[in-house]
């Protein structure tokens, strides 16, 4: 039997920022993925002289956001980050910016003049109850809006609650509206930022202490605790509601998602980390109400496991967990999406920008022309656009497909004739729909030092961004039980 200080099981993007985080501090870790390649979702690979990434992604809160806050700290490597551009809505006519605020939102004539006014004043209303701190979490999206609107409009929230959450508007909360569109922000606590710097030493947290005081406005940087009161806060938020450009601090890694990764891996204390691939967890082992290690190709033992895969597998792992906890695992709510990567011959007008695009008539699409941030990702001249779709899992593959490529055909009348390449990819881009009624997985499971960490574990952003919140959390709760030390 072999022994570390910490065993991480799965080598996503999660478990791989665990094994580096720990590993900064000092832990010995073994990484066991069961598959032949690390990075989960956070991967690149070629397809016919294309690199096609894991899903289409763009990586959010650049500036202040919890993998900056993780990459400041931790990474010996950074990745470059191409800045993101902007979001259009494409229709038969003209692609336009979605507006990120309500003085945009005036000429947002994709919509009509009526159900402008109408959403204007229902995003107000819950940005309102919002800041003054009233819980619109278990409120869907489509119980807070007017029933009057056009079928366009429907289809136009249904879209941005789809691709926020991985459900409809009738399962998505207004909550997730407001802070996914970055109208709400997520916030920034001393407690988060203490836990993912305490036991570094003081060079690199003095580092990480300026890094804090760069992105806070000097009064929030001096006293966290005295930030704005209830009675200004409201006001101050409206405001930039009415007129501010959100700030999005989104960008796509330059050389794709394996740039990101490579980054991770390269990061990695070699005598520190071990990864091995293709090595299957068929138990996790409990001794007298504690985790002792896990069976894979052999025993491994440790004082602290941290599971990486999905929340729902883990009563598959261990035998005798509550009963109360496995049915709240299994509460929580997958989603399923398919990305078609397009590899044109040629350049076409159609997408030349900078950013992304929504379509949202029928069956809803977000694409993003990603050679336009790194040319050197499809063949010279050529051009690669992947659109990712949200699909019915009560539909085969086969007619979600068909449906997809419709869409396409149907947004771009003139694509099918540039298309040299083809490529599907069908995932669970998250572990965990953020829905009404969808569990969360905590962190902390029945079992003494047994921790779950990814994206059924936290709710705040999506994707990468998600996982980086996830390990900031498990930080501050191993710093907590004693186990960072």
């Amino acid at each position: 039997m072999k022994k570390y200080d910490v065993i991480v099981v799965g080598a996503g993007v999660s478990g791989l920022l665990a094994a580096l985080t720990l590993s900064k501090h000092g832990k010995k870790v073994l990484v066991l993925e069961k598959r032949r390649h690390l990075g989960g979702n956070c991967n690149s690979y070629m397809v016919d002289g294309y690199q096609v990434d894991t899903g289409a992604h763009a990586i959010t809160h650049l500036i202040e956001g919890p993998l900056k806050r993780l990459m400041d700290n931790y990474f010996d490597f950074l990745p470059v980050f191409e800045d993101y551009g902007h979001y259009y809505v494409r229709t038969e006519n003209a692609l336009v910016k979605v507006p990120s605020n309500l003085k945009d939102f005036v000429t947002f004539d994709v919509l009509p003049r009526k159900d402008r006014v109408l959403l204007s004043q229902t995003l107000t209303k819950a940005f309102t109850l919002s800041s003054f701190g009233i819980d619109l979490s278990n409120q869907s999206v489509y119980n807070f809006m007017p029933k009057n609107l056009s079928k366009d409009t429907y289809d136009f929230v249904d879209t941005i609650s789809v691709f926020l959450s991985g459900k409809s508007m009738k399962e998505t909360s207004a909550d997730r509206v407001l802070s996914g569109s970055s109208f709400v922000r997520d916030s920034i606590t001393q407690e988060q930022f203490d836990a993912m710097i305490g036991k570094l030493e003081p060079k690199k947290r003095q580092s990480a202490e300026s890094v804090l005081a760069s992105i806070l406005p000097y009064h929030l940087h001096a006293s966290l605790q005295a930030r704005m009161t209830k009675v200004t806060q409201p006001f101050t938020s409206l405001e930039r509601l009415a007129t501010n450009d959100v700030n999005y601090s989104q960008g796509y890694p330059r050389k794709g998602l394996k740039a990101l990764l490579n980054a991770i891996l390269s990061s990695l204390p070699e005598r520190i980390v071990e990864i091995k691939k293709e090595c299957e967890v068929k138990s996790i082992l409990v001794q007298d109400g504690k985790v002792s290690g896990v069976e894979a190709d052999e025993i491994y033992t440790s004082d602290i496991v941290i599971y990486t895969g999905f929340a729902t597998e883990l009563p598959r792992l261990i035998k005798d967990l509550p009963s109360e906890y496995v049915g709240d695992l299994k509460g929580i709510v997958h989603s399923k999406s398919l990305t078609i990567w397009l590899g044109l011959e040629e350049e076409i007008p159609e997408f030349n920008y900078t950013g992304s695009e929504i379509w949202f008539k029928d069956f809803a699409y977000w694409a993003m022309p990603i050679s336009n941030y790194d040319p050197s990702l499809a063949p010279k001249d050529k051009q690669l656009i992947g659109f990712s779709f949200v699909i019915d899992e009560n539909n085969s593959e086969e007619q979600e497909l068909k449906k997809a490529y419709d869409t396409i055909f149907r947004a771009h009348p003139n694509i099918e004739k540039y298309i040299e390449m083809k490529h599907e990819q069908i995932m669970i881009p998250e572990k965990a729909a953020v829905t009404i009624d969808g569990k969360f997985a905590d962190i902390r499971t029945p079992v003494k030092n047994l921790y779950i960490a990814g994206t059924d574990t936290d709710k705040r952003s999506m994707g990468i961004t998600r996982a980086s919140y996830s390990i900031i959390e498990l930080l501050k709760i191993l710093n907590e039980d004693g186990n960072l030390h």
